[in-house]
């Protein structure tokens, strides 16, 4: 694995300020230390434009004239080098004392005056199943004397999922219809799914793309990764159940995907590394797999929350409540594993396509990524603290994705809400 996405520089010095003063904020997602990208415009006759989330403020990258075009994936597919010469051009920029105070002042725009979009378009979308907690419960479901299948601690597991129904934060999507096969039934019945789900999950942003038929070495590979995002897998549990095998999800999963909008920089997630540990009585990877620097350095202590807003939680002015903590630390597989599996075969990622980690689940039944984990496949309901009770989603719920890292020697950086919500079927 290359060490150039993960130097620290001065951008990552803990004490930095910025003459933006919200960017100052001992709970902001956004010092200076992250400088996120997205895209942003005034209304939906304007064309999409690239910004820097910076405290609440979004910065006009454009108008700063640090770039002389909005192509999120021209930006995204640069050389790592030409990106941390970018970060650094920016954190320069929006330094206390910095010259460009007055110039850039004038750039910046409120992010609660701006829409918020994805971070750019999405060409293709692959969700694996790292979250090795969330599979052994699962599995543990329907196989409770073996939850794992043979492969799963041998190959990273992933499925194609549907790019066009990927939406930013904010997204509102319809309760999804399907075949479904009741307990004990042998024919199936049509309708509204009644176990609507999510799924708590990162997703990884490629930026420079590889040739067809060009695999992508696992010391490489992270080259290849502009930043991460959070990811709610939306899934229907009951059309899921009936539909997946063979071939595995598809009307489960292709009606909604909701990703948060500004995108964590893999530069600015390097104070942030941790080593990939797989247990020794497990089988290790295959060489193509196998690094020593992905063994030193390749997982990331990403800490993440979910949280939901009832409908009857919105009309008390309640912000919702926190259902469950992981870490993407517990991931069975590394991003740099999941690039190089993923382009081994010869297949050709290309900017701003999507690898999902899958379910981040930790080891304690609370900390489950899904409701699915969380009530035993609805066998154990939640009740929330205003007394309502849950086993799967209902019409009018609002479930929020959070996600933050911190460690010693270092500003705690965010990821922003990720936040999407349930209407009625049609």
């Amino acid at each position: 694995m290359s060490a150039v996405p993960n130097i620290m520089d001065a951008t990552h010095a803990p004490d930095t300020q910025s003459w933006v003063e919200s960017a100052n904020a001992p709970d902001t997602d956004f010092p200076i230390q992250n400088l996120p990208f997205g895209r942003f415009r005034h209304n939906v006759l304007e064309p999409w434009q690239i910004g820097v989330a910076i405290g609440d403020r979004v910065l006009d990258l454009h108008a700063t004239g640090l770039i002389d075009h909005n192509d999120m994936h021209r930006l995204m597919a640069a050389p790592v080098a030409q990106r941390r010469a970018l970060r650094m051009a920016i954190w320069e920029g929006l330094c206390e004392g910095s010259a460009l105070q007055k110039v850039w002042a004038d750039a910046l725009l409120r992010q609660t005056e701006v829409e918020l979009g994805l971070p750019c378009e999405v060409g293709d979308y692959t969700d694996f199943y790292t979250g090795i907690h969330h599979a052994t419960t699962v599995g543990k479901l329907f196989r409770p004397d073996n939850p794992l299948l043979p492969n799963y601690q041998w190959v990273p597991i992933g499925y194609h999922g549907r790019a066009s129904s990927i939406g930013a934060s904010g997204q509102q999507f319809h309760r999804p219809k399907g075949q479904t096969l009741k307990p004990g039934a042998t024919v199936p019945d049509f309708g509204p799914s009644a176990r609507l789900d999510y799924e708590l999950e990162i997703a990884a942003w490629v930026g420079m793309g590889n040739a067809l038929g060009a695999p992508v070495s696992i010391a490489d590979a992270e080259e290849h990764i502009f930043g991460l995002t959070l990811l709610n897998d939306w899934s229907a549990r009951d059309v899921q159940a009936w539909e997946y095998q063979p071939l595995g999800p598809f009307l489960a999963k292709n009606f909604a995907t909701t990703v948060s909008p500004w995108l964590v920089t893999m530069e600015a997630l390097a104070p942030f590394r941790a080593p990939f540990v797989r247990d020794a009585a497990d089988p290790q990877p295959l060489p193509y797999l196998e690094s020593a620097a992905n063994r030193a350095q390749g997982a990331l202590d990403v800490q993440l929350e979910v949280w939901l807003q009832t409908p009857a939680m919105r009309a008390a002015s309640e912000g919702g409540v926190r259902l469950s903590q992981s870490n993407m630390r517990d991931a069975y597989w590394t991003l740099a594993q999941l690039v190089a599996h993923h382009t081994v075969n010869g297949c050709n990622l290309r900017a701003g396509d999507l690898l999902g980690t899958g379910t981040l689940s930790g080891p304690a039944p609370e900390q489950g990524g899904s409701l699915l984990e969380l009530t035993q496949g609805g066998k154990q309901p939640i009740t929330l603290p205003n007394g309502e009770v849950r086993t799967f989603l209902q019409d009018g719920d609002t479930v929020i994705l959070r996600g933050a890292c911190e460690a010693a020697g270092a500003r705690r950086i965010g990821f922003g809400d990720c936040r999407g919500t349930v209407l009625a079927a049609r």
